[in-house]
């Protein structure tokens, strides 16, 4: 074992506490859904129980509706803004009793995770049993996403809050942002204290960010009203694309675990319905890569970010497709001078390499595209991204994202936001032994 898969086990071994884990000290205190899946993946390689504890308690905060909210509210710390006061999740009649929650969502991870905890398990016949006891919890937060998510019947899921694409201040928002005007909220902001506000959304971002989640909370949560009322609504593509490989993932477990005829039938309904649509109206011919769709007015939003090649990840384009995404990645984002793969187009005048989705490359969509790029066979390219995303944490440590800019790294510290940061460890750790 390499020194730095070590410290990538004490980093996951110090976030952990007892039936799951925090992504960081101090700056993100509580359990994140789309974190808790991919820490599991690094937890696989080493300590199966608290892989699997980590998505039961994840799973045991399930909405009766199949929600399952982007944080769970284990402890009591106002060290985090806006906390479980302020979302106040309970205004919703099925949400979860025995944990204060969100009530928005984060990408839908954990079908592909359970797959990728039997890929990696010494003893699959004991995992596959961990998996029976979890996976109908999976199937029926897809359900609720296809039930309640997408109002034109085609396939694909809005989000309503930036916070649920996991790409929280991306630039692609901006245009959104434009078309509203929130009140001036007054509220003390936590991640400051902990990380330079250079680094992080601006006060006028926060605005927009709770002004969506008050209009949602006026409403007690209900999706259709949301869908309805909300001036934030969106089809993502790295939203939808986790959602597709994931229900891919709950077919494969289902013929293992046998006698599901049913769900299988109904998750190959949705994913012909789902892979059609996002290839025809996520898709820009003149991009060359999947954009984001603004539902309520109705317009692409046509930007090039690193979520426009997570459909990679998926095996959504065809091979041809592939290949020209594959080229412009490298193209834009993979210049000599820069780690592959910056969270936004660097060629834009809206990159910011040091600012959160802005610009800086993000470890957990690096994993993602080091995958996608395998399954198309450019083993040069994986290659590649596998050997950035070791480097950069090598020369930084596990942080929570990183520069893209190769000569930054030469002079000062170029990882940014929470440091010892758990997905950066795990997914390490999953890269160095793939």
């Amino acid at each position: 074992m390499t020194p730095l898969e070590k410290k990538a086990i004490e980093v996951l071994n110090k976030n952990w506490k007892g039936n799951f884990s925090i992504p960081c000290e101090n700056l993100y205190p509580f359990q994140w859904f789309w974190d808790s899946g991919l820490i599991a993946i690094g937890f696989a390689h080493f300590d199966m129980s608290k892989a699997e504890k980590e998505i039961f308690t994840l799973l045991d905060a399930q909405w009766d509706n199949g929600f399952i909210p982007h944080i769970v509210f284990h402890s009591e710390t106002d060290s985090y803004f806006p906390g479980a006061d302020f979302h106040h999740s309970s205004l919703h009649p099925q949400a979860s009793k025995k944990y204060k929650t969100t009530g928005i969502t984060q990408p839908p991870v954990t079908g592909f995770v359970l797959e990728e905890l039997y890929r990696i398990s010494s003893d699959k016949e004991a995992t596959l049993n961990f998996i029976k006891t979890v996976i109908d919890k999976v199937y029926f937060n897809h359900e609720y996403f296809y039930n309640n998510r997408d109002p034109k019947d085609e396939g694909l899921i809005y989000i309503y809050h930036n916070w649920e694409s996991g790409t929280d201040n991306s630039p692609i928002w901006d245009d959104i942002w434009e078309t509203m005007n929130p009140p001036e909220y007054t509220f003390e902001r936590r991640d400051t204290t902990h990380v330079d506000a250079s680094q992080r959304p601006s006060k006028r971002e926060y605005d927009h960010y709770l002004h969506i989640i008050e209009i949602a909370k006026e409403h007690n949560y209900n999706d259709q009203k949301i869908a309805e009322l909300s001036p934030f609504l969106v089809q993502d593509p790295l939203f939808n694309a986790l959602l597709i490989k994931s229900n891919e993932s709950l077919i494969k477990l289902y013929h293992l675990i046998e006698n599901n005829e049913e769900k299988i039938k109904q998750l190959h309904n949705w994913q012909s319905k789902a892979i059609h649509s996002f290839n025809t109206k996520l898709f820009d011919e003149e991009i060359g890569a999947y954009i984001h769709y603004d539902l309520r007015n109705e317009k692409p939003l046509k930007y090039l970010s690193s979520s426009s090649f997570s459909p990679l990840f998926a095996g959504i384009p065809n091979k041809q497709r592939a290949t020209s995404m594959i080229k412009l990645m490298l193209d834009k984002f993979g210049g000599d001078h820069q780690y592959l793969c910056a969270s936004f187009d660097p060629t834009s005048d809206r990159f910011n390499p040091k600012k959160y989705w802005r610009g800086p490359v993000w470890i957990n969509l690096n994993w993602m595209l080091y995958r996608g790029v395998s399954e198309y066979e450019y083993e040069d390219v994986a290659e590649r991204i596998k050997k950035d995303s070791i480097e950069i944490i090598e020369k930084n440590g596990f942080y929570e994202y990183f520069d893209s800019r190769k000569e930054i790294h030469e002079k000062e510290n170029a990882g940014y936001g929470g440091n010892n940061f758990s997905w950066s460890a795990a997914l390490l750790i999953d890269l160095i032994r793939s």
